[in-house]
């Protein structure tokens, strides 16, 4: 039987998964009284994608780990982690903030552990050849990362990946599927990558495209 639940609601514009951090600034009032409601009574609030029109109904639970600074306003800035993932059946507005009544979900047992942990070593090879690249080493913490369910969402939270691919991510039930669908996209993006590469040393150097080889590759939208 699944676990109904009511939770304070953040629609924010960007996808949370489990198990990865994210620093927040809280700086309107009713966010500000609804984390404190939070640290209060040490409960977690939900988030959930808001693309300007919609708000998904497939979110994330969100620790507050830290409070990083207070304002003398009331503002705060804070660290918070990723935590279950839910769905809403409900929301209300009866106090400042959104609230919602959710279900929470998890990912089915997976028999096929080897094929599992076989991709998310090459996930997690793909995504530090990504983070040293791009020079976001430091805001991931690989050391932590151990079984294949936590790497494929570390995976799926990769700046690579648009708002819209993590948030079907987190909607996957699959371990193996969202390994599977996360890292083929990794890799592609990587060899788009590899490639801009090339071409910038090349013209970087003399100009010159004649030693200049690779398989034609079409870009994804």
């Amino acid at each position: 039987m699944q676990v109904k639940k009511t939770i304070p609601l953040f629609p924010l514009g960007l996808v949370l998964l489990p198990q990865t951090p994210l620093p927040l600034h809280i700086f309107e009032e009713r966010y500000k009284i609804m984390i404190g409601e939070c640290l209060k009574q040490n409960k977690r609030f939900g988030i959930v994608y808001y693309n300007g029109t919609d708000i998904q109904t497939t979110g994330c639970t969100a620790s507050i780990l830290k409070i990083l600074k207070r304002y003398d306003d009331g503002r705060l800035d804070i660290l918070t982690r990723g935590e279950d993932r839910f769905v809403i059946q409900d929301m209300y507005d009866h106090k400042p903030f959104l609230e919602a009544k959710v279900t929470f979900f998890d990912d089915e047992e997976e028999l096929n552990k080897d094929a599992c942990q076989v991709l998310a070593d090459k996930g997690m090879n793909l995504l530090k050849q990504f983070t040293a690249i791009s020079g976001a080493q430091d805001s991931y913490s690989f050391d932590e990362m151990h079984d294949f369910k936590s790497i494929s969402f570390l995976i799926a939270a990769c700046d690579g990946f648009s708002k819209d691919e993590k948030q079907r991510f987190l909607e996957m039930s699959s371990t193996h599927e969202r390994l599977k669908k996360s890292v083929k996209s990794l890799e592609k993006i990587m060899d788009r990558i590899k490639i801009t590469l090339e071409i910038r040393n090349i013209i970087g150097g003399n100009g010159n495209m004649t030693h200049f080889s690779a398989a034609p590759f079409k870009l994804e939208p």
